[in-house]
């Protein structure tokens, strides 16, 4: 069975702008990982925060090639694009309501954990320590 990695909007984003601090070593992991054949999982809503921010961040033809390069990426076996369906939404209501100590965790990022938690994913492209805070068994990488 293939590796699966969960690309946060934080993981997109530092590959795609080269301006990010860990831009460099996201690259790395991220072609390492490619070249091993691993699984790269992501949801629409993490998409559109990426696709949002990647407009606002960078120069319009970079933005448009990173969308682009994102969107047709999903095509491939490889890459998979998991749509947030009304059961997932519920479900990260129960999140949020589970974890109301955590005020500081975004909608998006309680719905990437329902997905990660459904497709058994632990392994996620991060620099939120939102994943590791919940205790569900989440490792942020690199």
């Amino acid at each position: 069975m293939a590796t699966k990695v969960f690309v946060d909007t934080w993981g997109w984003l530092t590959l795609h702008d080269k301006s990010e601090v860990r831009h460099r070593e996201v690259v790395e992991f991220y072609k390492d990982f490619r070249f091993r054949n691993g699984v790269v999982c992501t949801t629409d809503y993490v998409l559109d925060e990426t696709l949002t921010l990647l407009f606002k961040r960078l120069p319009v033809s970079q933005a448009q090639r990173s969308m682009e390069t994102l969107t047709t990426a999903f095509v491939a076996e490889t890459f998979k694009l998991e749509w947030i369906t009304p059961v997932r939404f519920a479900q990260a209501q129960a999140l949020r309501l589970k974890f109301l100590d955590k005020p500081q965790i975004s909608f998006t990022d309680l719905t990437s954990m329902v997905v990660m938690d459904e497709l058994e994913i632990e392994q996620v492209l991060t620099g939120d320590a939102h994943f590791i805070q919940v205790g569900m068994g989440f490792q942020r990488i690199p």
